[in-house]
């Protein structure tokens, strides 16, 4: 993009077609999200967070920030702003060498009247403002001179104009005196428009007049008197930074030359009233700041002034793109001034970006809880569940050397009889009776089953299965300190997890409980557990989670009771009778005596009970060795990357006895 600055208007992207071809990836950002989530961030940071990282084939919003910061800094190190100064400069002296070449060569002129040019000629000021001033009344003998002068008076005035009106720079090149009038004439109703709109007596018809007269010179077709001076007000508050920009001397030197503009002081009157109202009408405008420019590419005060609105604009897309701010959403990023500036591929990552946000806050994947907070929704926890499912079937599957492991779920085994289908069985259908009553029945109503057949509700018969003994599970977790600075807390709730939604979708029958235990127990939803952050309170109160896993068998008496207990640590815990904790370590015996007691009521249940050992620590595995010994347990201590196939393998081992090679990972 040029220095020259487009277009101030902002809106939402609406350029050409469709830029996204690839639709963008929500499972790659829910994946990412539910990692942060699962690590003890809020879902509203954990997508921000995902956000500004971006995807794996995506800028993020850091990215774009960093972008936007880098065409900043080029910007002003490319460019400085005497290009107007050094423009007049070189007319000047242009006019003055052409007109000592005249004086030289004019043998008829008077040598009193020669000397006495030439004198005031070789006196000028230094400075170039005082210099063009200083000859405005000069009466130039060399018409190339002339010419050269009055340049400089059609440059300050283009200059001038193009600081206010984007583009009347080239416009007005080799304008005639119509189209200067015309320009007066535009100044002339626009101030009176303003005028009328500050003391609230315009109407829509004073800016349909005016546009129908004028709209020519606003290549920003604003639709509103309001628009219009949006429109103005940014390009005349970039002319009066790039004022504050320039060093003094500079500053001092452009405000005198600007008497020169077009011959005309009346320009420069009206240009002054416009600014006034203006500065009036919209005071939030930054009037007084100002850039420090370090290059070497010269600027004039027209194309300087759109460096200046590329300068806003880029430090409102760093604003923009920060998202920093209360009630800040990608919808508010203005792409098309993105595109402008970084250009359209940086609009498709923000357009992507902002659709994955919206599709994430609006489509179903996150939802406010009874906090008011954020939370992932059951739809995002299910399609994460299968996720880490269908990783965990993986492993699995390389533990038996299988290239694929299929499961059919709790229906059981089939007897090889079948029934009558009745409503609200699950079981399979069986094809063969079920297409040979059909056809018994089409021929018993004197059809021909050759021409078709249309199945009935009283034709359909399920093979007979045997059932599986359905099973109450409680998962213990443990949520001490150590589980999260060691690095075990995000293993432990994708564990949690993927058992959670296999239960749920294979094994419905079955009941699954989530119960963590710290310094206390609690039982808690997938939700809950997913969000729950790290915690940093000392006490692996084992004896609590074992009561509350009690207390949840006995809920489902009919059902096989297994237990299994992800931990860490050696438990450093237990519930006094009247309810409080107590912490010790190394750990208290009562604290051991009461958690071997509550587990020995458990063995005397039945209860299957498998312990996870997780890291090296040898009083921990001297503790869980003898616990399982007690009820004839089994202890597994897997790798941190393998605890949730260990997990739902050991599950899947005590529901099928041992072995469990139909189960259907694909739901």
């Amino acid at each position: 993009m040029s220095a020259h600055h487009r277009s101030s208007r902002y809106g939402r992207y609406t350029g050409g077609p469709d830029p996204l071809a690839p639709p963008v990836d929500l499972a790659e950002a829910l994946d990412a999200v539910a990692e942060d989530v699962m690590a003890g961030y809020s879902p509203r940071h954990a997508l921000q967070e995902f956000l500004r990282r971006g995807g794996r084939d995506r800028e993020g919003l850091d990215d774009l920030a960093g972008r936007v910061q880098q065409r900043r800094r080029d910007l002003l190190s490319r460019h400085r702003l005497d290009g107007t100064l050094s423009e007049v400069q070189k007319l000047l002296d242009t006019a003055v060498l052409e007109e000592r070449k005249q004086l030289a060569r004019d043998a008829r002129m008077d040598n009193t009247d020669r000397a006495f040019r030439e004198m005031q000629l070789q006196n000028l000021p230094s400075s170039t403002a005082a210099a063009v001033n200083e000859l405005a009344s000069y009466d130039w003998q060399s018409s190339t001179a002339r010419e050269a002068y009055e340049r400089i008076k059609d440059l300050l005035g283009r200059e001038v104009l193009d600081q206010r009106f984007a583009g009347m720079k080239q416009a007005l090149e080799n304008a005639s005196d119509e189209d200067r009038e015309a320009v007066s004439d535009m100044l002339r109703d626009l101030n009176e428009l303003l005028d009328k709109h500050r003391r609230g007596e315009d109407t829509d018809e004073d800016f349909q007049r005016f546009m129908s007269q004028h709209g020519g010179f606003f290549p920003e077709n604003p639709q509103s008197v309001e628009e219009l001076i949006d429109a103005l007000a940014q390009r005349a508050a970039a002319a009066q930074r790039l004022l504050q920009s320039m060093s003094q001397e500079q500053r001092d030197e452009l405000m005198r030359l600007s008497a020169q503009a077009f011959g005309s002081p009346e320009l420069m009157a009206q240009l002054d009233q416009l600014d006034s109202s203006l500065r009036a009408l919209r005071p939030g405008e930054d009037w007084t700041g100002s850039e420090r420019f370090e290059g070497q590419e010269g600027l004039g005060l027209g194309d300087g002034t759109g460096v200046l609105q590329d300068i806003a604009e880029l430090d409102e897309l760093a604003e923009q793109l920060s998202q920093s701010y209360n009630g800040s959403r990608l919808d508010d990023l203005d792409l098309d001034a993105l595109a402008r500036q970084l250009g359209q591929n940086a609009a498709v990552s923000a357009r992507a970006l902002a659709e994955i946000e919206r599709a994430m806050q609006d489509g179903g994947y996150m939802r406010r809880g009874a906090d008011g907070d954020l939370r992932l929704s059951p739809q995002a926890m299910r399609r994460l569940g299968k996720s880490l499912l269908r990783d965990t079937a993986k492993q699995l599957s390389g533990r038996q050397g299988r290239r694929d492991t299929r499961v059919a779920g709790a229906a059981g085994d089939q007897t090889g009889s079948s029934r009558e289908w009745q409503f609200g069985d699950a079981e399979p259908w069986d094809v063969t009776r079920t297409l040979t009553n059909a056809i018994r029945r089409t021929m018993a109503d004197g059809g021909d089953p050759s021409r078709g057949l249309r199945l009935g509700a009283g034709d359909i018969e399920v093979a007979e299965t045997e059932a599986r003994t359905q099973a109450a599970v409680v998962l213990l977790v443990d949520v001490s300190f150590s589980m999260a600075a060691e690095g075990r807390w995000v293993p432990m709730k994708r564990t949690a997890l993927a058992l959670h939604h296999l239960v749920s979708t294979r094994f419905r029958g079955d009941r699954l409980q989530l119960i963590t235990f710290g310094r206390y127990a609690q039982s808690m939803d997938i939700g809950d557990l997913t969000a729950l952050p790290a915690l940093r309170e000392q006490g692996t109160n084992l004896h609590h989670g074992l009561l509350l896993a009690n207390r949840f068998f006995r809920r489902h008496p009919s059902m096989q009771p297994v237990l299994l207990v992800v931990t860490d640590g050696e438990p450093t815990a237990h519930l006094l009778a009247e309810g409080e904790s107590w912490f010790s370590w190394p750990p208290d015996p009562e604290t051991i005596r009461v958690t071997v007691a509550e587990l020995d009521r458990l063995g005397r249940a039945g209860t299957q009970a498998t312990f996870f050992r997780l890291g090296d620590d040898p009083g921990l595995a001297r503790f869980v060795q003898n616990m399982v010994r007690r009820i004839d347990g089994r202890v597994v201590a897997p790798e941190l990357g393998d605890l949730g196939a260990a997990v739902v393998g050991e599950y899947l081992r005590a529901h099928f006895h041992g072995t469990y090679d139909d189960v259907d990972w694909s739901s």
